[in-house]
């Protein structure tokens, strides 16, 4: 198991990336998630993501039977075990995709 001290996941599989709000900052991370191939999918995956705490927004850009990218719109940064297990509980699996 990884402690999260040593955790570096900064490829484009999970890309947290602070933008100015208007009052505080906020966080934009981009997953890829193997196997979504319908709008129940996005639902469910949605539904997990959005029970983390922090959680403000979540869309989905489906490539149905392949990777499509999720993008969660956050109000503090993400651990990515809690985003892999969030997607794993709606029956989906974080990938990473690089080539």
């Amino acid at each position: 198991m990884q402690s999260d001290a040593s955790f570096d996941n900064s490829g484009p599989a999970h890309q947290p990336t602070p933008h100015e709000g208007t009052d505080m900052t906020h966080f934009k991370t981009t997953v890829h998630v193997d196997g979504m191939t319908c709008g129940h999918c996005i639902a469910a995956v949605t539904e997990e993501l959005e029970s983390l705490d922090g959680v403000e927004e979540v869309s989905v850009d489906l490539n149905a039977g392949g990777i499509s990218e999720v993008t969660i719109d956050s109000d503090r940064k993400l651990k990515h075990e809690a985003i892999s297990e969030a997607v794993a509980e709606a029956g989906y699996l974080v990938v990473d995709n690089r080539a």
